[in-house]
């Protein structure tokens, strides 16, 4: 069967140019050679969103403000459309409706803490309570798996303002009352608990570079902030959210799942870095990278404490583990999800040695660039277009099963819609989906343990830092009216026929179905 999985390599590589070719009108007709049938019978197949970016109805119901809609509030990133954003809340229904028409045998979602929980802790919103009862028994009614993340970046603004969030283990016992409460209210019919959303990315955008709130971060190292310390903040968030994640897990494990028989486990945001050149220095800055961004969560989960480079390198700022917490920390998971969309190149830089301060990235001691166009990366960030290095997820994939010990996997996210111009005819996000499922199928062969793959998102969704000038969503959101239409984009149609019609299925063909269709109205 190797020779299989070589070929497979191979057409990975050539699908793109196929669609490339396609869309410059060249005569090439584009088949996919692998179908949803080649997966395991247990392997689902999903997309998601998350209840800030999609729900709205920001004061609604008893719902309060959450550190997200204070942020957008004041004008501090992307457009001010928060208070409505995909309006999820009201939508929810005709949404799911087009979840089942695609064949999504899985939804990911996240839980709005401040909507379930007005004061972040006490008593349960009944509103709240409905609304989310109400979604999951719509998923459950169309036969769709419902992926529940407790906490999706947007804490209670009346938390944050009480104790500093995430910088106090106040946060630890709250977040505990949260996940009691959805253990209890949702876990007859949740089977797939995700404590929380990329802790590596929140704890640096939020504590490093200022871009999420609660806006913390200081100079040189990050932007429009008044207050915070860069070089430790991340640090200590980071190690909170991975005590709070781990006394979660232990709440469900002995309180919960031995009855709800579900699975609980985390999602770290991740990227694959390749060195720049073949210099030993370059090697030795790629797995630096991969410990600091991977290793910084998964590393404690699996083997109790923090990879030896980020002790060596952080010092003092980084917090330890007591023997107890990491004996509690070690094993907290029964699967990782996985965020992944690009890789960047990674080169060792001398120079940061002479620095006066080091953030979490200068703490890397290595430069980032672009793998496309050689753009340099000063910062951990999505670069200005997609990428279409297949092969690396598959690379990120065989890395996590022999240092991490072959993980449960679930692809969580991953998307086609950085510096995407907005189009119904979406052939360059088919080419790019293909591909990665394609990596997928590859893992699987090689023996990863790789069980989901979800398409962010499902439909258009505010972003975190870009608002609505990207779009990712396989249905279209018209934000210029009231009633926020959706409309499929072609490669809502291209994943309908995958999931539900065997998959092959030429992209001209699906093009005269949508011109047909489009011609009829």
């Amino acid at each position: 069967m190797v020779w299989k999985s070589e070929i497979r390599k191979v057409m990975v590589m050539v699908l793109p140019v196929l669609l490339l070719c396609w869309e410059h009108n060249a005569s090439v007709l584009c088949l996919l050679e692998f179908t949803r049938e080649d997966f395991p019978l247990d392997f689902v197949f999903g997309a998601g969103t998350s209840a800030f970016q999609y729900e709205g109805a920001w004061a609604e119901d008893g719902k309060t403000p959450s550190i997200w809609d204070t942020f957008t509030h004041a004008g501090l990133v992307g457009e001010s459309i928060t208070d409505v954003a995909s309006d999820g809340y009201h939508k929810y229904k005709g949404d799911i409706t087009l979840m089942s028409d695609t064949g999504l045998e899985a939804y990911r979602l996240s839980i709005s803490w401040p909507r379930l929980l007005p004061k972040g802790r006490g008593p349960v919103n009944p509103k709240g309570l409905e609304y989310y009862n109400n979604v999951i028994d719509e998923l459950i009614k169309h036969g769709i798996q419902p992926h529940v993340t407790l906490h999706h970046l947007d804490i209670p603004q009346v938390l944050q303002d009480e104790y500093g969030g995430w910088l106090s283990r106040k946060f630890i016992d709250d977040f505990k009352e949260l996940a009691d409460v959805c253990f209890r209210e949702f876990g007859d019919r949740v089977s797939y608990w995700t404590t929380m959303n990329e802790p590596n990315i929140n704890a640096m955008s939020s504590f490093d570079y200022g871009y999420f709130p609660p806006n913390r971060c200081s100079f040189p190292f990050g932007d429009n902030c008044t207050r915070g310390n860069s070089t430790v903040e991340p640090y200590i968030a980071a190690h909170n959210m991975i005590l709070a994640h781990s006394a979660v897990v232990q709440l469900y494990r002995q309180k919960y799942q031995a009855i709800q028989k579900g699975q609980i486990g985390i999602n770290i945001y991740s990227i694959w870095f390749t060195p720049l050149t073949s210099s030993i220095e370059d090697a030795f800055a790629t797995t630096t990278a991969l410990d600091f961004i991977l290793g910084w969560i998964l590393n404690p989960l699996v083997f109790g404490d923090y990879p030896e480079i980020m002790k060596k390198n952080a010092g003092s700022r980084l917090p330890s583990f007591t023997s107890f917490e990491s004996q509690q920390v070690k094993g907290s998971y029964d699967f990782i999800g996985l965020n992944y969309y690009y890789a960047l190149y990674a080169t060792y830089d001398p120079n940061i040695s002479k620095a006066d301060l080091r953030d979490i990235t200068l703490d890397m001691f290595a430069k980032f660039t672009d793998m496309k166009d050689g753009t340099p990366i000063s910062r951990i960030l999505p670069p200005s277009h997609p990428t279409k290095d297949f092969h690396s997820l598959w690379k990120l994939l065989y890395y996590l099963k022999n240092t991490y010990n072959n993980p449960s996997i679930y692809i969580h996210e991953n998307g086609f819609g950085f510096g995407v111009v907005d189009t119904i005819n979406d052939l360059g996000r088919i080419s790019f989906l293909s591909g990665f499922i394609g990596s997928v199928l590859d893992s699987i062969r090689d023996g990863s343990d790789v069980r989901g793959y979800f398409i962010w998102a499902f439909l258009d969704v505010y972003e975190w830092i870009t608002g609505l000038t990207e779009r990712f969503g396989l249905y279209h959101v018209n934000f210029e009216d009231t009633e926020l239409e959706r409309t499929p984009r072609l490669s809502a149609d291209w994943y309908r026929n995958f999931l539900k019609d065997g998959g092959k299925i030429m992209i001209e063909k699906l093009c005269q179905q949508r011109a047909k269709a489009q011609s009829s109205q």
